[in-house]
This record gives structure tokens, sequence and C-alpha cells, in this order.
């Protein structure tokens, strides 16, 4: 099975970003409290990076928002 680029992986990336913007947060900021590089930040809201679920939770929490308010956006 790949998701890397699949519709369902690009939904993630999309939700991803809109969480980021509607917290007010550059993607800089975000990579400050992930503890990690922007273009880490930048590589998983183009989709050239898988998220796994242990980063998920760390990346919503860091933007305020509950995972599974996030993850249900996905599978909507």
């Amino acid at each position: 099975m790949k998701s890397l680029r699949s519709r369902t992986h690009r939904t993630l990336c999309e939700a991803l970003v809109e969480a980021r913007k509607s917290a007010g947060l550059s993607q800089q900021e975000l990579a400050r409290r992930l503890k990690r590089s922007q273009s880490f930040i930048a590589k998983l809201e183009v989709g050239e990076r898988r998220v796994d679920v242990v980063e998920f939770i760390e990346i919503a929490r860091a933007l305020g928002k509950e995972p599974t308010e996030l993850l249900s956006r996905v599978l909507e």
C-alpha cells in the first residue's frame, strides 16, 4: 500500500497546513515548538515526508489541537 501522495495523504497535509495557519504559526515557529527544523515542517506540508502516529500527535498538540479533531477532518 502506497500512502505517500495518495488522496488521504494530501488531505492530511492540507489539514496540517490549515491548522498551523489557523493557530497563527509560521513553519519556523511550529518547528521551534517541536524542536525540529523548518525543512521538516515544509516536507510534511508538501507531502514529501510521511507523518507517523507519534509525530502526528506531537504536531497536533503543538498546534493546540486535539489529535482526534485533526484526524476526523482527514477521515471525512
